[in-house]
């Protein structure tokens, strides 16, 4: 089994201004994502943007492909479609869309993800999730939850707490300690696609549900195709939107660089 890595950073960011390229220990936080993506044993890793001065940063970095795209996209799934036609990828490639903002992310989810789409053949798109355990998350809208059928197949995405307990969930107990969340899942956002299904993906409307809850992935299953959504071998941390989250992660990977200088 193989599949390819592809990494959309868009330049212009409202709350972090040239995020892809801010400094993280002495290289940008699109190679650190990169870096990752490389561990999993993609057989490529392929970082999609729309501005040149991206470009300009990669072009000296080992393995690690860069391809200049539009930048009228509106999603980065659409990107991931000109990637592949430009690259002119065979139909049953697998293609694993890693977000830019996310430079701690585990390899071994990149990995997994990858695997159970290529063992899941009557599924289009893979994801992952992850249990709730939370009280605030369970009624969070922040916090996506997915709900699947018996072979791991999405039937819904949502903001709202679903599926809700209507015996236990009511407006009363939501601030609760004892509400079982046992049947809660939290959507991950990291999927693999097949690329047949990304070149149709490209001529699909926009649907009635995607709107309302803002949500893309809903587009693929209104339109009739199958998620395999599994829960997640190892929880990845939150990606980068702030200043205050950058220096998180600078502030983990200084730690990890002092342990194993101590052992």
């Amino acid at each position: 089994m193989s599949f390819i890595v592809v990494i959309p950073a868009r330049y212009q960011s409202t709350r972090l201004p040239a995020k892809p390229l801010a400094d993280i220990l002495g290289k940008t936080m699109i190679e650190r994502v990169a870096e990752q993506a490389l561990q999993s044993g993609a057989k490529q890793v392929i970082v999609a943007t729309d501005d040149q001065r991206i470009v300009d940063v990669l072009k000296g970095v080992d393995n690690i492909d860069v391809c200049l795209t539009s930048k009228n996209h509106e999603s980065g799934t659409d990107r991931l479609a000109e990637v592949c036609t430009l690259y002119q990828f065979a139909d049953d490639e697998i293609i694993v869309n890693v977000q830019g903002d996310e430079p701690l992310i585990p390899p071994s989810v990149i990995k997994q993800v990858a695997t159970n789409l290529f063992t899941n053949e009557q599924a289009s798109v893979a994801t992952l999730s992850a249990p709730i355990t939370d009280q605030e998350d369970a009624f969070n809208i922040n916090a996506v939850k997915v709900v699947t059928d018996k072979n791991k197949l999405a039937l819904y995405f949502s903001r709202a707490t679903t599926p809700w307990d209507r015996d236990n969930f009511t407006a009363k107990n939501q601030q609760a300690k004892n509400v079982d969340l046992q049947h809660l899942q939290r959507h991950i956002g990291i999927y693999a696609y097949r690329v047949s299904f990304l070149k149709q993906y490209a001529q699909l409307s926009v649907s009635p549900l995607e709107l309302i809850e803002k949500l893309e992935q809903l587009r693929v299953l209104w339109h009739g195709y199958k998620i395999h959504v599994d829960i997640a071998c190892e929880l990845p941390p939150a990606g980068v939107d702030t200043a205050d989250d950058l220096q998180r992660v600078i502030n983990v990977l200084s730690d990890r660089a002092l342990n194993r200088k101590d052992s």
